[in-house]
């Protein structure tokens, strides 16, 4: 594209060996094959118009926002590292697993996919409670007594869920798998400035611009930190036991003012002086995100140009009531 481009509102999340873009009709991720081939995974994005509803409403809509992207993220990751396994089998047992699907063994029944959802759910909100409340106890143990007002014990354990944040994320960069997680977000980044500067998409071009955008969930993961010890502050406890049911009970509000905020920087970012709001979490995608390869860069541009190839084609003709899932299965693809 030649032309200059609005700014793009699309999201993207990295996957394994892939990457997967979500526009206004489709989600499509592509991955990277071990015989070098790009094959793609496209889900039609559907809604329940109650979803539609509430992701109107203030606060809640950061909420819902969060659980659905967890839902459909794993269907993508799944997709990833089904194509990493069928690539590490031997002819004779990818036969032997075709002919289970021929014959149905070998798909997922009603169960399982609910079953999956349902994981990601209780993941994501058992990640949240446990990030939540360890910097609690932590804070307790370290300090109590310490400090004479409760907003200097609310300082600590924001510093000390701060301390762990960066911890995990820099040790799980280490990791090869995560690593290369990291490379791909860094790609999808890259690939979203460089559309939205209205850069020809080419590996060379999508090189040049930084891996750290404005609108990435990294940024959110930062301001929950910040907003959760304003929050806090703004209530007194008796007893540790107060103190864990009182985050615990105010955990949704955090996300919701925290989701709205990102919102608000965002619509700053490009305010001289406003656009500095949204720092703190470009600085936690120094650890979210790495510089990737050119083969990175290639995929990601594929999956976001084939997104916008289907999204046009939803947009013209509309997305069909039972639009199939394509290349759901890798080895079909």
């Amino acid at each position: 594209m030649s032309e200059k481009s609005a700014p793009v509102a699309y999201g993207g999340q990295a996957v394994i060996e892939g990457v997967m873009f979500g526009g206004k009709h489709v989600n499509v991720t592509a991955v990277r094959r071990k015989s070098g081939e790009i094959t793609f995974l496209e889900v039609p994005r559907e809604e329940k118009s109650w979803v539609r509803s509430l992701r109107k409403v203030p606060l809640l809509r950061g909420l819902v926002s969060l659980v659905d992207s967890s839902v459909k993220g794993s269907k993508h990751l799944n997709y990833s590292f089904d194509a990493y396994a069928d690539d590490e089998m031997t002819p004779e047992e990818r036969e032997e697993l075709k002919a289970k699907n021929k014959k149905g063994e070998a798909k997922l029944s009603l169960g399982a996919i609910v079953g999956v959802t349902a994981a990601a759910i209780i993941s994501f909100i058992v990640g949240k409670i446990v990030f939540t409340l360890v910097p609690v106890f932590v804070e307790d143990f370290l300090f109590k007594g310490s400090f004479a007002h409760q907003i200097y014990h609310n300082l600590a354990e924001g510093g000390i869920k701060l301390v762990l944040l960066l911890l995990y994320l820099y040790l799980i960069s280490l990791t090869p798998l995560v690593k290369r997680l990291f490379q791909y977000h860094g790609a999808e980044h890259k690939v979203i400035s460089a559309f939205e500067a209205g850069e020809e998409l080419t590996p060379k071009n999508v090189q040049k611009y930084t891996r750290l955008h404005y609108r990435c969930g990294s940024s959110f993961i930062m301001l929950t930190v910040i907003i959760g010890i304003l929050i806090y502050s703004l209530f007194s406890w008796d007893s540790l036991l107060e103190r864990v049911v009182q985050r615990l009970l105010l955990l949704p509000v955090v996300m919701g003012v925290s989701f709205e905020f990102l919102k608000f920087t965002n619509a700053l970012r490009d305010v001289p002086v406003l656009r500095y709001l949204g720092y703190p979490g470009l600085w936690l995608q120094l650890l979210t995100t790495k510089e990737p390869t050119d083969e990175q860069v290639e995929v990601s541009i594929a999956s976001f140009n084939r997104m916008r190839e289907v999204d046009a084609v939803y947009q013209k003709q509309g997305v069909p009531a039972s639009a199939p899932n394509a290349i759901l299965d890798p080895l079909e693809g």
